[in-house]
């Protein structure tokens, strides 16, 4: 049987390149059948990776099957996973995220959480001196995930362990950090193809809040001014994209990587009041600027109240 190894939906890069970092791992030193999966389209910045490093793009599966063998990656919260994902035989879990609970497993599993920026950081602890057989492509893959959830170690979530594995592997490789985390961050900020739905949901989490149900939406970019020149349609979209996805409220954020200060749209009271009580803000307008906030886990859902 193949393992299925994937990340949360909207995969982002860590969830588009841990999954290949972890089925290699699998095929090539464990000795087991296995197969990196996505459960939606890559962003711009995991396309990126995906081309500079000449990898496949993984499948894309709408669901698993029952007793599919499978590992999760960079979640273990089931509003991110696959509708059917308790009726599969879930092998191992390796995450960064809080414990949400609510997964259900057949057996006995392997599970990592620990406390730092990115899952392949974890992954590269757990290969250990097996990393020294990885193909660039994979190194090249590693170090791409770890560069994006650190935004290039500005975010609070960074650890000297992962600026460590980043630069250990930046070296490997003969690269420039700055340098390609600059590409990176370009591929990232080209958000021009996409619709103001895709953008609302292309980086974004459920979160419900004292009953209230919100969809955390964050887009990373090193030119804010090129998506908050949507923010009017941004806002009347944000209407739909909850309608449709059964939630009372989309909440976008617009990280600015360079200056290291988001900008939340306030298109109505409710997010005035998010904005009041959460980061102590008072919206003049229908946008505030949150200086020093880069990071939803750490900075955003923690804060959260209505």
């Amino acid at each position: 049987m193949t393992t299925q190894v994937f990340g949360h939906k909207s995969p982002d890069t860590d969830s588009t390149g841990s999954p290949i970092l972890w089925a290699w791992y699998l095929n090539e030193i464990k000795g087991e059948t296995a197969k990196p999966v996505l459960l939606g389209e890559p962003n711009t910045e995991a396309a990126f990776m995906l081309e500079r490093w000449g990898l496949d793009k993984p499948e894309i599966i709408s669901d698993v099957a029952e007793d599919a063998a499978v590992v999760i990656v960079d979640t273990n919260n089931p509003a991110e996973l696959p509708a059917s994902i308790n009726s599969a035989d879930i092998r191992a879990i390796i995450d960064h995220h809080k414990l949400v609970g609510g997964l259900e497993t057949k057996g006995p599993i392997d599970i990592t959480v620990r406390p730092l920026a990115c899952t392949a950081t974890i992954m590269m602890d757990l290969i250990g001196d097996d990393a020294a057989t990885m193909p660039e492509a994979v190194k090249g893959a590693a170090l791409t995930c770890i560069l994006s959830d650190t935004l290039e170690f500005r975010s609070p979530t960074t650890t000297d362990h992962d600026r460590a594995v980043a630069e250990a592997l930046a070296a490997e490789l003969g690269l420039d950090i700055p340098a390609y985390a600059a590409e990176m961050f370009a591929a990232k900020s080209d958000v021009s193809s996409f619709s103001d739905a895709e953008l609302l949901r292309m980086d974004s989490k459920e979160y419900a809040v004292e009953g209230t149900k919100f969809r955390v939406s964050v887009l990373e970019t090193t030119a804010p001014g090129v998506v908050l020149d949507r923010k009017a349609s941004l806002m009347d979209s944000m209407t739909t994209v909850a309608a449709e996805d059964g939630v009372d409220q989309v909440l976008l954020f617009v990280v600015d990587i360079l200056n290291e200060e988001a900008t939340l749209l306030v298109p109505n009271d409710l997010v005035k009041t998010v904005a009041a009580k959460s980061f102590d803000a008072a919206p003049t307008g229908d946008t505030v600027v949150l200086p020093g906030v880069m990071s939803r886990k750490k900075q955003i859902i923690p804060n959260l109240k209505v």
